[in-house]
């Protein structure tokens, strides 16, 4: 049975109900936008031995995880959960809603939460549910200077990255579960994702006005600002978003549309052979579609 615990003792402020901006695309680009530059905190990987520090799989007052558990007991175990970071951009009107588990292994997360407001975000609301022995941490977030959801693409993606970073930080043995553990983990992923293999993409209608874009591949950093800049280049609009990293596998939904209306067959078969023949060559220039 679920369970669900909101956070207490905390100055979150209540959601707060403001006039909406209509808008024919939540995202759109002017010109290419850059790849996003990484800067993780991470130490090399040779450097995790040697550093006491990271012996125990909490931060000094064990704020985004739950107890000092050994690294070297998380290594051995192999029963190691899968991450999940998903940004909803569909559900609230007025919210991005991120939402983060890793098992059982997640604490207050009160260190992430420090590195959103750091990026100009506002924790409206913060929520834990238990279902399964599987945490889940619920953020609900708007821009500081607007009081409004995340639109921007670049930011969106940094929010991603952002929290994958604290993962690798606090819960090291996270890596072998993260596409960016290959670089900056403790412990690279045994399992290799074949490109061709896991992408899929689809386009279904989702009612006259707009149509369902899923699209399911291998994760990498920038991802995100890859797949729209394909989309805008093809002149349909992106109206909301579900971006969830599963571990190694992105898989995101957006509603989009062309002048207003859901995608014709033809439109929606060019954005898909233009999506899947990128995503499944991600060594090859952007340009390549």
């Amino acid at each position: 049975m679920a369970t669900a615990i909101a956070f207490s003792g905390l100055s979150f402020t209540t959601l707060r109900s403001k006039a909406s901006e209509s808008s024919a695309s939540l995202f759109s680009f002017s010109r290419p936008a850059p790849k996003p530059v990484l800067d993780f905190s991470v130490s090399p990987r040779l450097d995790f031995y040697q550093n006491k520090n990271f012996m125990v799989c909490a931060s000094v007052d064990g704020v985004d995880s739950v107890g000092s558990v050994s690294l070297k007991f998380e290594l051995e175990n192999d029963d190691v959960p899968m991450p999940i970071v998903l940004i909803d951009q569909d559900s609230h009107p007025e919210a991005t809603i991120v939402q983060v588990s890793f098992g059982d292994r997640l604490g207050a997360l009160f260190d992430t939460m420090k590195s959103l407001k750091d990026l100009g975000l506002d924790v409206l609301k913060g929520t834990v549910t238990t279902d399964n022995s599987v945490t889940q941490t619920k953020f609900f977030i708007t821009r500081l200077t607007t009081g409004r959801k995340v639109e921007d693409p670049d930011l969106l993606e940094r929010i991603r990255l952002t929290i994958i970073n604290n993962l690798l930080k606090y819960h090291p043995e996270s890596s072998e579960q993260l596409a960016m553990g290959e670089v900056f983990g403790l412990v690279p992923p045994e399992k290799k994702i074949d490109t061709v293999i896991a992408t899929h993409v689809h386009v279904k209608e989702d009612g006259p006005r707009r149509s369902l874009l899923r699209i399911e591949t291998a994760d990498r950093p920038g991802l995100l600002l890859e797949i729209l800049k394909i989309i805008a280049d093809i002149n349909i609009d992106v109206e909301s978003a579900e971006i969830d990293t599963e571990g190694l596998v992105a898989k995101d939904k957006f509603h989009v549309s062309y002048r207003g209306s859901a995608l014709n067959s033809s439109l929606s078969q060019v954005l898909v052979n233009c999506l899947r023949d990128y995503l499944r060559r991600p060594e090859n220039d952007e340009d390549s579609y």
